[in-house]
């Protein structure tokens, strides 16, 4: 059974539950939709259920920024309080505010 809703928003900071990094969702897909390539590298013992939904997250760690595929059981909330430093943020959302950042698209 596909989960019908996705916890976290576009716009929300969150952190990984095992790895040591965090990030501003950009996108979600209701279920996994990435490469079989890409799932099969996850160890058997680790892989998440592809029936959830999984995030794109503008992600940094203390080593450099990138982007991240997630699915929702491995994220938590990031109660930190800080922004994220990825340099791509201010492409698609204002300045942060309350712990998240809001939608900014601009069209032409």
């Amino acid at each position: 059974m596909i989960k019908s809703h996705a916890k976290y928003r576009l716009g929300q900071v969150v952190r990984h539950r095992l790895h040591p990094f965090r990030g501003v969702i950009f996108d979600v897909d209701p279920e996994f939709n990435n490469t079989e390539e890409w799932y099969d590298s996850i160890p058997e013992n680790r892989r998440p259920s592809k029936e959830q939904p999984f995030y794109h997250l503008l992600a940094e760690n203390e080593q450099s920024y990138y982007i991240a595929y997630v699915s929702e059981q491995n994220l938590v909330d990031d109660h930190s309080g800080g922004p994220v430093g990825h340099p791509d943020i201010e492409d698609i959302f204002g300045p942060f505010e309350d712990g998240s950042y809001p939608l900014e698209l601009r069209l032409n």
